[in-house]
């Protein structure tokens, strides 16, 4: 389990981030989509798009001096942000579609979609075993809430889930 957390790790730092950083200007700048809903949820914001990819590529850097690979690790931790990232974003445009509120609750794509397309983005620079994707499909979900319950409670989510 441990192998995979490594893996993942700048997926979870910029998946978490925005929570705590982000904030100002939305992303779709309060556009909304051909059915008069928005684009993406109003938390969806420039500033916690860019802090999660710098913290996270920052993550992968981290992980490079720790092994002594300063040329794999951070641009896979650059890559494994920016899927998290863009699969947020798809998560949220997603649920806006379905007519879920910002915040409201999607099983499944709230917590994994960000990890389905960081995987995908890793690829070219390191493909996880069958074993590691399983582990990771199988912890993120009790993480997502464990971490979500920890930002409830610090104020820094209006909901537990």
């Amino acid at each position: 389990m441990g192998e995979s957390v490594w893996f993942i790790l700048p997926a979870y730092v910029a998946n978490a981030t925005p929570v705590v950083l982000g904030g100002g200007a939305r992303i779709n700048g309060g556009k909304h989509f051909m059915n008069g809903r928005p684009i993406f949820g109003a938390g969806k914001t420039i500033r916690g798009f860019l802090t999660g990819l710098i913290t996270g590529s920052l993550a992968g850097v981290l992980q490079g001096f720790i092994v002594g690979d300063l040329c794999t690790y951070p641009m896979l931790g650059f890559l494994l942000a920016l899927g998290a990232l863009l699969g947020d974003l798809a998560g949220s445009f997603i649920k806006r579609r379905a007519g879920i509120r910002q915040g409201g609750a999607a099983p499944g794509l709230d917590q994994l979609g960000f990890l389905v397309v960081a995987l995908l983005l890793a690829l070219p620079i390191m493909t996880p075993s069958w074993e590691m994707v399983l582990v990771l499909v199988l912890i993120t979900p009790p993480i997502h809430f464990v971490t979500n319950l920890g930002g409830y409670a610090l104020g820094l989510k209006s909901r537990f889930y």
